[in-house]
């Protein structure tokens, strides 16, 4: 099992961690519940365009020369390849210009893979990016929701992309998004994964519309729903953790790090928001990914120091506000594992001015099914460690 061990216990995610969108919210392909979509479509300003060489070197300036210890530079989108693999060999430049304090410096990138080339992957090999790659499943499944921009299915072109990354070396994990059809297929996803050699994986619950309820589209997850999902998915993985060949599932890496004494290396599984920052196209800085909207906008990095966003991101109460968890989540038997989820799932309750997390209903399924299997590798890597 590969368990992470960190500097510090105290808090998670204690290294800087920027993510920038280098084409803003463009994309050469059209998913039908893609999450970032929607938030674009919500704000007066939809699209920022292309990021620019100059926003590229402030961004990339004013975050190392704060880091200490070690900074993580991510790029997703939208598509980030659309911004051209030019743009990438000049971030890396500034990289080495501004690292005045020499802390390690890692770059990863969240791709559909619909525009990789030999190119792109021979630049990710030489440079030691990990690539994520989302695929959906068997092919059927994928096809689905994800679609080209004429509507045409694309698991084709993305299993050429895979194959190239392979070719090349290139250090890669498998993004699934778990829709309903997704959860529904969880056996049969699993099997092609195996059969495909994919042993660093990670699945995502499919997010309903922002602000507009749940359960409004044919891809929408159910708390039920997604509680057998994880229920399934631990059984085939823990069969495989019996025999010595389990893949790399982030979720229950986490979980069973939680058990055995470490900090998660996931936000989601922190309980509270970390202090991240997410860059727009034109410099503008959020404090997540999941709240690229007006209302959360925390600054502009041509314009500001980190300082002044922090000061911004207090003053929006951002991270408290994930800590406002009702008293029936504060106080369930699994909170010290669940820590109520990611706050994006989380429904706003006026009267108590608490929150709820809507697939609470499958993550006590899930935990009650599950913990003691958990516990049991947990114990294991604690016998490892003395």
């Amino acid at each position: 099992m590969r368990l992470q061990t960190f500097v510090t216990e105290v808090e998670c995610m204690p290294h800087l961690s920027v993510m920038i969108k280098p084409s803003s919210g463009m994309c050469n392909m059209s998913c039908d519940y893609c999450f970032y979509c929607d938030e674009t479509q919500k704000r007066k300003q939809e699209s920022y365009g292309f990021m620019s060489e100059q926003t590229l070197k402030n961004v990339i300036r004013r975050t190392l020369l704060r880091a200490e210890g070690a900074i993580g530079f991510a790029y997703q989108g939208g598509e980030p390849t659309l911004r051209g693999l030019p743009f990438f060999e000049q971030a890396l430049l500034y990289q080495r210009q501004y690292n005045k304090r020499n802390v390690r410096v890692t770059n990863a990138i969240q791709t559909n893979g619909f525009g990789l080339n030999e190119e792109w992957c021979r630049f990710f090999a030489e440079n030691h990016f990990l690539v994520g790659i989302s695929v959906d499943g068997t092919k059927a499944l994928h096809d689905l929701h994800r679609h080209d921009r004429a509507g045409q299915p694309t698991y084709d072109r993305i299993m050429q992309s895979v194959a190239l990354l392979e070719r090349f070396r290139v250090d890669y994990n498998i993004l699934t998004v778990v829709n309903r059809d997704v959860a529904e297929h969880i056996e049969e996803i699993y099997e092609e994964y195996r059969k495909k050699g994919w042993m660093f994986q990670q699945y995502i619950a499919c997010l309903d519309p922002l602000e507009e309820g749940h359960g409004v589209t044919e891809y929408s997850l159910t708390p039920k729903q997604y509680g057998t999902f994880l229920k399934k998915l631990f059984d085939m993985w823990y069969a495989d953790w019996k025999k010595g060949r389990q893949p790399y599932i982030r979720r229950f890496e986490n979980y069973i790090g939680i058990l055995a004494g470490y900090p998660p290396e996931s936000c989601e599984q922190c309980g509270i928001c970390g202090n991240q920052y997410v860059v727009e196209a034109d410099g503008g800085v959020y404090p997540c990914d999941f709240y690229m909207l007006d209302e959360y906008r925390l600054g502009n990095l041509n314009e500001d120091l980190l300082d002044a966003i922090d000061g911004k991101r207090k003053e929006i109460g951002f991270v408290e506000r994930s800590g406002k968890l009702n008293e029936a989540c504060k106080n369930c038997e699994y909170y010290g594992i669940c820590r109520g989820g990611c706050q994006r799932n989380r429904d706003y309750q006026e009267q108590t001015d608490t929150y709820h997390n809507y697939f609470c209903e499958g993550y006590r399924e899930f935990f009650k099914y599950s913990l003691e299997r958990m516990k049991k590798i947990a114990d294991t890597i604690g016998g490892r460690q003395k």
